[in-house]
């Protein structure tokens, strides 16, 4: 993914004063972390709500601050969900020369043929893989193709996964990530109990009001 560079500068405005900047097409936000003090900033709102379209809690972004740049993550986006937009973002600043640990979203991909062929269902056992990178080899996100689940009961772990070398993984390599499930059919006598209950409630009904 390229360069996702973010403008800001410093603010000196806090408390109940920020609500004037949000009508003035600003946003708040802090960049707190790494060997820095907590930095408070405000941004171009439309700007850094274009910036956000497909970023990850794991996308590294570079915030320019007064043209000095912070290599960050992106640890909180506060919503307005009236009003559908974005109203405070938090950072958390990284250095590119030491691991960090992060959960990575896994997003399954593809159509698995045990759904059309054996009407099986599709379960997202696992949505996120905790793993420690460099920032710059931190993956976005995992994509796992679902294509080869063929039969009920198959299923792809963590293990199945090309996980690059420089990426270590925390969690138990033989966990689920996405499994198939077979559908419970229902049984003549089951089909045979729901067609006959209407009459055995209507009958009750006629019977009361006699």
């Amino acid at each position: 993914m390229e360069r996702v560079v973010i403008k800001a500068t410093k603010r000196d405005v806090t408390g109940k004063k920020v609500s004037q900047l949000r009508r003035e097409g600003k946003m708040p936000g802090v960049v707190y972390g790494h060997h820095i003090e907590p930095i408070a900033i405000v941004m171009d709102a439309r700007e850094v709500t274009r910036a956000m379209v497909g970023l990850t809690p794991s996308s590294i972004v570079t915030i320019d601050i007064d043209g000095e740049d912070h290599a960050a993550l992106i640890r909180e986006r506060q919503r307005d969900y009236l009003r559908n937009k974005f109203i405070h973002i938090d950072f958390q600043a990284v250095s590119r020369t030491e691991k960090i640990r992060a959960r990575i979203e896994t997003v399954l991909e593809g159509t698995a043929p045990a759904v059309k062929n054996y009407n099986g269902i599709v379960l997202h056992e696992k949505e996120y893989i905790e793993v420690e990178a460099l920032p710059e080899h931190l993956p976005e996100r995992f994509i796992v193709d679902i294509s080869n689940l063929n039969r009920i009961g198959d299923m792809i772990r963590i293990s199945d996964m090309s996980i690059a070398d420089d990426v270590t993984v925390f969690d138990d390599v033989n966990d689920v990530i996405v499994s198939i499930s077979g559908v419970k059919e229902e049984t003549e006598d089951e089909e045979t109990a729901s067609a006959d209950e209407p009459e055995v409630v209507e009958k009750g009904k006629k019977e009361e009001e006699a």
